[in-house]
């Protein structure tokens, strides 16, 4: 829940870019990824389908000791084995598909000139970017735009051996609509479990079955200290019984595993300090026993590392592409603090007390210690799994409620990434101007956009996420909201940082130099979700994931409270329409009545609430608005996702001793993803057969 995927704060950063013309592709990759210099350095290399390709540096590196310089390139290193994991998470066939993809790039002795071979181009790079066959924000599944004997034409022109195999079988799922169309269903009535193709619950298996089975393993007595269950395991029914496959070393994944305890145990003899090597000591043990004590012990240690510039977020930890919202994907993120960045957002921390105290929220919700939220800026050296190529901007963690309130948590911003958007950005046209009613919003936009951006990812994370308290016995809140807790979570983490970005506090603490800035951020806000994020979903499709979800119903629910004051109010012109605020302090109290009803919804596991509130507010849409949308964002000709390649860091050795550790930028997406298939690729796909 705590982790910001795609970078809502960015929307109109993302969404602002002109398309250029396209990177030009390789035919074949059989190199490890280009390096280009920095004093010609480009953000942006490639696009592709609604996608484009943005690269990142990672400021400072050479400065680093030989140590520090070691430990990023292990635990990079560590990070990049488990990319085969997240791939399997998200559907079964999912590396199967992948590795005839990369086998046809590397060996196909067609035409490579061709229309269908660059209609297989752009799908094995949507492929690749989406770690998996499903769009990896709609969750819908991407159809191959080529057709179906050109596949066959592939494959028996390839080095692939079990030709006939792949032609028959994986040609089926591949091009058959029916066959898994979606990666997650969270539609209500739906049975979410039956009628998602995630691979987190074998064939078979029904909701009400998965959900009685965790009822079972829970004590009948309420747990203030609950482990996550079900966060590192696969359930599948044996000879008529439900039963777990946990990932760990000799369980299920412990070819990619096994690969990363060994880099993970090269970083311990490296380690900065001793409690940054008894957190890595203690992910170890986890990794090794599967048991979610474990993890718990290990998030204890990783809070407790509060001096370490060098740090790293490895395991199964966000719960997005569960419909039930217990599996933990894989990720990885490995970074360096950023001393001087970190001012900003560690003056929120220190202010966490007074926000609490202050927030709208009942008493009784309201922490009484907020304890530990350590809060500081990160430049990103490598990501890996559900982070990549889709990569967080702002990350709050550990998920555990308890943990959070006994012990505390880390918050981050991604620095590198979000700079990496901006000058991506800068001097392009793009939808502000569509979208907004006035030019006053446009200037003030332009005036103060970056920096409410910056400042609601830090208090979202910061602040949103640590704040708030339980009520007796609802120990893991995720387990009565169950399909509507990610998107409550992050709807929750929004309204706090929107109500305190029009607060004085926030002037007085010199974060910003007046109430436009905050102002700047609801614009923002209710332009994205009452019109903008509409781009990214399909025409007659529902809203179904967490972030836009949550965007929607804040939005939507803000609209038409205030409707009899029109604190918000909806105008045309020349056949356009467009939402413009009237009262900025009067929708900041919306934000707040909102917000204390949310919080209550969290704190008692009000499941009905939360689904009216969600259904109601934020997954239907206004076919004709979402017409216009469309419309209106194809003459703009913009992309609306983004995605990064890696720095790629290199051991130069003497013999086995590392002297060295080289930071390099690539600069072409198909060169990495096929160097990460061949260096990387841990995990057995039964009955194929893949010539290197």
């Amino acid at each position: 829940m705590k982790l910001t995927r795609i970078a809502w704060l960015l929307v109109l950063s993302l969404l602002v870019g002109a398309c250029q013309k396209p990177a030009e592709k390789e035919d074949s990759a059989e190199k490890e990824p280009a390096a280009s210099s920095e004093s010609d350095f480009q953000i942006k290399i490639d696009e592709f389908a609604d996608l484009k390709i943005y690269r990142y540096e990672v400021p400072g590196f050479d400065m680093l000791s030989l140590q520090e310089k070691k430990l990023l390139y292990f635990l990079s290193e560590a990070a990049y084995c488990g990319r085969d994991i997240t791939w399997d998470q998200n559907y079964k066939h999912n590396l199967a598909i992948r590795k005839t993809i990369e086998n046809i790039w590397d060996s196909y002795s067609g035409d490579r000139k061709s229309a269908e071979f660059a209609q297989f181009t752009e799908y094995a790079k949507r492929v690749w970017f989406s770690n998996g066959i499903h769009h990896h924000y709609g969750n819908e599944k991407i159809l191959p735009t080529f057709p179906q004997a050109y596949f066959a034409d592939l494959v028996n022109n390839s080095s692939l051996e079990n030709k006939e195999e792949t032609i028959s079988f994986l040609g089926k799922v591949m091009f058959d609509p029916t066959i898994a169309p979606k990666k997650v269903n969270k539609a209500n009535g739906a049975d979410v479990i039956a009628t998602s193709a995630v691979n987190f619950y074998g064939d078979g298996l029904t909701q009400e079955e998965v959900e009685a089975y965790y009822a079972s393993l829970k004590p009948a007595k309420k747990e203030d200290r609950p482990i996550s269950y079900g966060l590192n395991s696969k359930v599948v029914k044996e000879n008529g019984k439900v039963v777990e496959k946990v990932w760990k070393v000799d369980g299920m994944y412990t070819e990619a595993i096994e690969k990363i305890v060994y880099w993970l145990q090269q970083a311990v003899e490296v380690a900065e300090n001793d409690n940054q090597k008894i957190a890595f000591q203690k992910l170890i043990k986890y990794y090794q026993t599967g048991d979610l004590k474990d993890f718990d012990d290990y998030s204890i240690a990783w809070v407790a590392d509060t001096k370490s510039k060098i740090d790293a977020i490895n395991g199964f930890i966000e719960v997005y592409s569960d419909p039930l919202g217990l599996k933990g994907s894989f990720e990885s993120v490995v970074a360096i603090r950023d001393p001087e960045a970190s001012k900003r957002i560690e003056a929120i921390g220190n202010e966490a007390q007074f926000f609490e105290n202050n927030s709208p929220i009942a008493d009784k919700h309201k922490k009484k210690n907020v304890k530990g939220i350590d809060a500081r800026v990160i430049n990103v050296v490598a990501e890996s799994g559900d982070a990549s190529p889709s990569t967080p901007i702002g990350i709050n963690l550990p998920n555990s409620s308890w943990i959070r309130k006994e012990i505390g948590s880390k918050s981050v911003s991604l620095a590198n990434i979000v700079n990496a958007y901006d000058q991506g950005a800068k001097g392009k046209g793009g939808s502000l101007e569509e979208f907004a009613w006035s030019e006053e919003e446009v200037a003030r936009a332009k005036a103060h956009g970056e920096l409410a951006s910056k400042l609601h990812t830090d208090m979202h994370e910061v602040i949103g996420h640590a704040s708030g308290e339980l009520e007796p016995g609802i120990g893991d809140y995720k387990q009565y909201l169950k399909n509507y807790a990610s998107t409550l979570e992050e709807g929750r983490a929004d309204l706090v940082a929107l109500y305190f970005l029009m607060d004085q506090k926030m002037i007085d603490l010199g974060l910003m130099e007046s109430l436009e800035v905050g102002k700047a951020e609801y614009d923002s806000y209710i332009r994205n979700g009452m019109m903008a994020q509409l781009v990214r979903i399909k025409l007659g499709d529902d809203i179904e994931e967490a972030h836009m979800r949550n965007r929607a119903w804040v939005s939507h629910w803000a609209y038409q409270k205030g409707q009899s004051e029109n604190v918000i109010e909806m105008k045309t012109r020349d056949g356009k329409t467009y939402f413009t605020i009237n009262d900025y302090e009067k929708l900041r109290a919306l934000f707040g009545e909102l917000l204390a009803e949310v919080q209550r919804i969290k704190s008692q596991g009000d499941f009905d609430s939360a689904k009216a509130l969600v259904e109601g507010y934020g997954v239907k849409i206004d076919r004709q608005l979402h017409e216009e949308v469309l419309d209106r964002f194809a003459k703009l000709n913009i992309k609306p996702y983004t995605g990064f390649v890696n720095a790629k860091l290199s051991a130069q050795k003497d013999g086995d001793n590392i002297v060295d550790v080289t930071v390099e930028y690539p600069d072409n997406f198909v060169e990495q993803m096929m160097y990460y298939g061949k260096t990387y690729g841990f995990l057995p796909v039964e009955g194929f057969v893949y010539k290197n």
